[in-house]
């Protein structure tokens, strides 16, 4: 797909991988950050040498004033948006309080999808990136330490789903991308710290786990293939199908 891309949480880890694996010459990459000004620009730099046009925009996707300067200058600049992809999420982040998993999660995600609906054409794409122990729990089993992070992307799925005829309405298209614990992820990284037992267990039950690279080409796909409204793709983790 061509046009504007919006891709959040993309200075670092899937987002990163994915804004750099959409780069091509009909793509204009927005390299949504919160805090890693230079680990943005550094993708920027990426997407701009494999031949593809990206800016950094710095935005904390839990900010509504935030996300609505950040589409403001996108409509401005660029009269819509082509793609949007949900990416970025978080919880495990040392400090964080309670709340945080729930605000964005889901209530950040569903909050920059109806905001950035009126920009995006018919034929436009929105895929939110979730995890399996979260488009599963209630079916498979959760590690307590990572329950919070499940239960508010669960949330946030099913909340986007329940937009699904707005979506229809305006053309759009909404993909879900679950994959299994990413074997290079920061969030891999912060749960390992808290319950490795757990990351241990995955690694073993899957036979080996996705990587960054693997997760992000899945989203590409995911924004260049024909898919229906409400679709899910899946990324490593067989043993969840059994």
């Amino acid at each position: 797909m061509t046009g504007v891309v919006l891709v959040t949480g993309a200075s670092r880890g899937v987002g990163a991988d994915t804004a750099m694996q959409l780069a091509n010459s009909q793509r204009h990459v927005v390299v949504n950050y919160r805090e890693k000004a230079n680990r943005a620009a550094d993708v920027v730099e990426a997407v701009r040498a494999a031949g593809g046009t990206a800016e950094a925009v710095k935005a904390d996707i839990t900010d509504e004033q935030a996300v609505g300067a950040m589409l403001a200058d996108i409509a401005e600049r660029f009269g819509r948006l082509d793609v949007l992809v949900l990416n970025a999420s978080g919880g495990l982040e040392p400090g964080a309080d309670p709340d945080y998993p729930m605000r964005l999660n889901c209530d950040a995600q569903v909050r920059l999808a109806r905001l950035a609906l009126p920009l995006m054409p018919a034929g436009g794409r929105i895929v939110f990136v979730t995890s399996h122990l979260a488009h599963f729990h209630g079916r498979k089993p959760v590690p307590m330490d990572y329950l919070p992070i499940a239960v508010s992307k669960q949330a946030g799925e099913n909340a986007l789903r329940a937009e699904l005829p707005a979506f229809d309405t305006a053309g759009v298209t909404l993909v879900v991308v679950s994959g299994d614990m990413v074997s290079d992820s920061t969030m891999v990284r912060l749960f390992e710290r808290r319950d490795p037992d757990a990351v241990a267990a995955r690694r073993a039950a899957s036979g080996g786990l996705p990587s960054t690279a693997e997760l992000a080409a899945a989203i590409v796909r995911s924004v260049d293939e024909p898919h229906r409204n409400g679709d899910t793709v899946y990324v490593g983790g067989q043993d969840y199908f059994s």
